[in-house]
């Protein structure tokens, strides 16, 4: 690991705590006019996503995280395992659902995701900004029903629940932001 120190933060780097893996969103040297110099930051979590605050003194010392990325494949589900397929190596690597998290709302045979990984663990997945699901369950439109903006809910290849357009309907292929799991555009 490499040690770094506060003067060499910078947005996006990983960093290991006590309390974990920890990626700097948000960072601020501040120089006050009477006492030493700190450094303020927001530190997401890696496994678990919540976001906290943390102050440094100034050249206080912090391990790096070197994380590695790697292009997979996800392949098929095996339980509470989800099996992906390494791009280079070809190898097959199973992860646990409760590491992929929200990302398994999104992810189907043959779709492409990061694995994200640390000392040889998974602690997490990529997927791209949009992915395209197919409708296999709603509600029909109905003739006349033309209020603007309303929505009602999909059920998509995956088991998701997502809010729809009206004119949706089942069997259609849509596009869903991977980010915040809303309907964008039809496919």
């Amino acid at each position: 690991m490499a040690a770094i120190t506060t003067s060499d933060i910078k947005n996006g780097i990983t960093i290991k705590l006590d309390e974990g893996l920890y990626t700097i969103i948000e960072f601020q040297h501040v120089k006050p006019g009477k006492g030493g110099a700190f450094v303020r930051t927001k530190l997401r979590n890696l496994r678990t996503g919540a976001v906290i605050e943390r102050t440094f003194r100034a050249e206080e010392r912090l391990e790096q995280a070197i994380i590695d990325k790697r292009d997979t494949q996800f392949l098929y589900r095996d339980g509470e395992d989800y099996i992906f397929m390494d791009q280079t190596t070809f190898d097959q690597v199973p992860v646990r659902s409760a590491t992929l998290g929200e990302a398994a709302n999104f992810l189907v045979e043959t779709g492409r995701a990061m694995l994200v990984s640390y000392e040889d663990e998974v602690i997490g997945v990529e997927l791209p900004a949009s992915v395209e699901l197919t409708v296999t369950d709603t509600e029909p439109g109905v003739q006349g029903d033309r209020v603007s903006g309303a929505r009602k809910p999909a059920t998509l290849q995956t088991g998701f629940v997502v809010q729809v357009p009206l004119f949706v309907g089942p069997g259609e292929t849509i596009k869903v932001d991977t980010r915040t799991g809303e309907y964008m555009t039809r496919a």
